[in-house]
């Protein structure tokens, strides 16, 4: 189903040829295999097509809206390497600065770019946090910097020696951002990022204040009767309750509308100025000096040719995608929560894109 969303629309974006037409036949495409989502296709930062269906409940059996709120899980990241773009600009850090200046971690040698582009070599926090946590609890970054100091993981590689997705480094990125600015990172989130661009459905919530939204389509997975259901009530699901206070990593909710007005954005000078926003779509040079294609907060193309940045999010019954073609300025954003296989996508979107 989202091999249908993904591969055809990369490709019609690139040929420019009957646009919306072959846009909704893909979309009905993936309504026939059961797609319960929202996508948007933009060019020019005009909506060209905006397709909506399935459940926002389906015990409830209450219709999805393209206004609905949406977990969107690691597309968060970019959110956060704005902020620390932004603090960056103020002068309050400097990406080579090491991460020991600001924070107690048992981790040395590491800069704020290394977290930024997930070469740092960090272990993962997950992991310790789950063997060891007391899960009747809610934790954050100060329980997270806490256990790491406490079990102290072996790190995995020296600092720039690869590249290795990494949680933990943006859970760091968050507590470095508190520390230079003396402010919560949830507020001065709003205040830098979705209060200036108007972004009135996105927000880094809590489990308590999801609750309290009246238009947050819920993740879904299916049962042992093939139904699907929240995806809260599987066990495997759990973390996001008990590490429901983490900060950097995800956490972010938005709808289609709001990610179009980010995606806009970041075409202006309204967060930061081109200079620094260029620099999050370069890629890292490793210590052999090879390249490692994910920028700040960005996966990006090897096609220098073709200018497209990615990303992705997987949360327990949710999907999300969001795909930019700098130099055509066109946008793909998909919202999905209901439970698909993601890894054999994201595998042919990265061939796609790379094409």
């Amino acid at each position: 189903m989202f091999k249908y969303i993904s591969l055809l629309l990369i490709f019609i974006l690139f040929t420019d040829c009957n646009e919306k037409n072959n846009v909704e036949q893909t979309f009905n495409n993936a309504v026939s295999q059961d797609f319960s989502g929202v996508i948007l296709v933009a060019s020019e930062g005009e909506i060209i097509f905006t397709g909506v269906n399935g459940k926002r409940d389906f015990e409830k059996n209450i219709p999805l809206k393209a206004s609905d709120i949406f977990e969107l899980a690691s597309i968060s990241k970019q959110f956060t390497a704005m902020m620390v773009m932004i603090c960056n600009e103020k002068g309050l850090l400097n990406y080579e600065d090491l991460v020991e200046q600001y924070l107690d971690i048992p981790y040395k040698g590491i800069t704020i770019r290394n977290l930024l582009t997930h070469t740092s070599g960090l272990p993962d926090y997950q992991k310790i946090m789950d063997e060891n946590w007391d899960k009747s609890k809610v934790a954050g970054n100060t329980e997270i910097l806490e256990y790491l100091n406490k079990y102290n993981p072996e790190i995995l590689f020296p600092p720039g020696k690869e590249y290795k997705y990494s949680n933990t480094g943006y859970v760091l990125l968050g507590s470095i951002v508190e520390k230079v600015t003396g402010k919560d990172f949830v507020e001065m989130s709003k205040k830098w990022i979705f209060e200036p661009l108007k972004m009135e459905n996105t927000s880094i919530r809590s489990n308590e204040e999801k609750k309290e939204l009246d238009n947050l389509a819920l993740g879904h997975k299916k049962d042992s009767l093939d139904r699907f259901v929240n995806a809260n009530k599987f066990l495997s699901s759990d973390y996001t309750i008990w590490l429901g206070n983490r900060k950097g990593p995800g956490r972010v909710s938005s709808n289609v509308f709001d990610l179009l007005s980010w995606d806009q954005a970041l075409y202006t000078e309204k967060l930061v100025s081109k200079k620094t926003m260029e620099e999050a779509f370069f890629p890292y040079i490793l210590n052999d000096k090879t390249l490692s294609y994910y920028g700040f907060g960005w996966r990006l193309n090897k096609d220098l040719k073709n200018k497209i940045v990615t990303h992705s999010g997987s949360n327990p019954g949710y999907k999300t995608r969001i795909v930019r073609l700098l130099d055509k300025r066109k946008t793909i954003i998909i919202l999905s929560n209901n439970d698909f296989l993601l890894e054999e996508l994201e595998d042919k979107l990265s061939t796609s894109l790379s094409i």
